[in-house]
């Protein structure tokens, strides 16, 4: 149990340097448009939440 455990271990180090790791600035534009996607949605479900609040409280009126 224990040799499969390191045997594991050691294909995921050797599977991690292969990796391709994004530099600062592709990271902080990534951030930077998943922030703003999310911004922009988040504002378009509220407006949508107010639309059908003031549509339905003068439905039930």
């Amino acid at each position: 149990m224990l040799k499969k455990v390191n045997a594991f271990l050691s294909e995921v180090r050797v599977e991690m340097r292969k990796v391709t790791w994004p530099t600062r600035d592709e990271l902080t534009g990534s951030t930077m448009v998943v922030l703003a996607t999310m911004f922009i949605v988040s504002a378009f479900v509220g407006v949508c939440d107010l639309v059908f609040s003031v549509i339905l409280s003068r439905m039930l009126r």
